[in-house]
């Protein structure tokens, strides 16, 4: 059996985005478990000295922008960087890739399709409309599977999925939680990579 990766993401965000096939790539490579952990970044980050995009200077504004245009070229990935339906709630989507887990069906699937939808292909996730057909298109049952997403508990679990983040150190996604040394970013990928084949990395921020 491989190491266990715990994966904190958020289904809005670009940078999420950005790693989410790579990551795939890595866990695949290594043989490594991984447990799917959506967060609400807007409860994340009152706590943890972050803040929502529009309430950035506008000096972080613009050079995130640059940024993303920077990564999707370096991971030839589709991406609108101003895209149509964002900001976006992600609660519903979230609370579908909790039910698809807890199905067992393949919630890391589920979790890319989402992003992308949000990120290239200007689709909005806050619909359930939208999610059902998502979720058809990797193949699930989507009729139960929004119905047992909509139920109390799969919100509960977005919420504890959430405060476990905030006891473990996250604040901000996405964030890889492996043999307790936290991995912040879809830029640490490589940090993350190298602690999963055996190396060591620093502990230090």
């Amino acid at each position: 059996m491989g190491r266990s990766v715990t994966y904190y993401l958020s289904l809005a965000s670009p940078w999420t985005y950005l790693g989410s096939e790579v990551f795939s790539r890595i866990l695949q490579e290594q043989a490594a478990e991984v447990q799917v952990r959506p967060i609400d970044l807007g409860a994340i980050f009152p706590k943890t000295g972050g803040l929502p995009l529009p309430q950035r200077a506008p000096e972080r504004q613009a050079y995130r922008l640059v940024e993303l245009e920077r990564w999707r070229k370096l991971r030839g990935l589709p991406l609108n960087l101003q895209p149509r339906f964002f900001p976006v709630s992600q609660d519903k989507a979230a609370c579908l890739v909790i039910a698809a887990d807890e199905s067992g069906n393949d919630a890391l699937g589920l979790a890319h399709r989402l992003l992308r939808a949000v990120w290239a292909e200007e689709r909005n996730i806050d619909d359930s409309e939208t999610l059902y057909a998502l979720a058809t298109e990797c193949g699930l049952e989507a009729a139960p599977l929004l119905t047992r997403s909509a139920e109390p508990g799969i919100a509960q679990r977005f919420q504890s999925y959430t405060q476990e983040a905030l006891e473990a150190g996250v604040f901000g996604a996405p964030t890889y939680l492996l043999d307790g040394e936290l991995f912040w970013g879809q830029d640490r990928l490589d940090f993350h990579e190298a602690k999963l084949k055996g190396g060591t990395t620093s502990k230090r921020a």
